[in-house]
């Protein structure tokens, strides 16, 4: 199994906070007893738990300039016609998917095009699926200028656990579908902004997959 880069630090850690707390344990109670394997067993869980939280699974991608690819792993909570009032200024097709813990948290374009706008948004740390979310978290927004239908907009919105967006767009550069455009830590959401024609070919409730579900295409 392959592991993200953005995990090596939060696995180190990991490991010294596991490391010091069985040596603390066996220091105070250098007697084995029950209660040092309940402690190693909730360490191992701890531990395979991060582990699989930064696991980066390959991924056969099919490009295809007529689809929106989904940009997460995760559950789809919104399809909806809103006005996006950060940089497009117009109604769109909103679509969010949420990304609990034990999803790979990963985000891919969802397109390709150049990156006309990237701007970061401190904030705070509701629930993903708040409605308020996409104005208060912490958040990210990218556009991509798709070839044939223009801007697409893209925002990573931090969670309730999440205290790190990690975003490796810059305007004026290529993003190409399917690959990596960043990473949220421990719990977030994704939302796709895409023109109100588009064919939307998910509903609320999905389950979906970066880079393999399509989650539109367009006419």
């Amino acid at each position: 199994m392959k592991i993200h880069k953005e995990g090596y630090t939060s696995l180190f850690f990991t490991l010294v906070f596991i490391f010091a707390t069985i040596v603390l344990i066996n220091i105070l109670w250098s007697e084995q007893s029950l209660f040092h394997y309940i402690v190693y067993g909730l360490l191992g869980v701890l531990f395979i738990m991060i582990l699989q939280f930064f696991r980066s699974p390959k991924r056969q991608i099919v490009p295809d300039i007529n689809k929106v690819l989904c940009p997460a792993d995760g559950k789809v909570v919104v399809v909806e016609k809103t006005y996006e009032n950060e940089y497009l200024k117009e109604d769109k097709i909103q679509i969010s998917v949420f990304m609990s813990p034990v999803n790979v948290h990963s985000n891919r374009y969802p397109v390709t095009g150049e990156v006309t706008y990237f701007k970061y948004h401190p904030g705070k740390y509701l629930v993903a699926w708040h409605p308020k979310s996409s104005t208060h978290n912490e958040r990210t927004t990218v556009v991509v200028n798709h070839p044939k239908q223009g801007e697409i907009l893209i925002r990573q919105i931090a969670g309730a656990l999440a205290r790190r967006i990690v975003c490796y767009s810059n305007v004026g550069a290529m993003a190409n579908q399917g690959e990596e455009m960043g990473f949220i830590k421990f719990g977030s959401r994704v939302d796709v902004f895409l023109p109100v024609d588009a064919k939307i070919l998910v509903k609320p409730g999905d389950v979906v997959k970066s880079g393999l579900t399509t989650l539109a295409t367009f006419e």
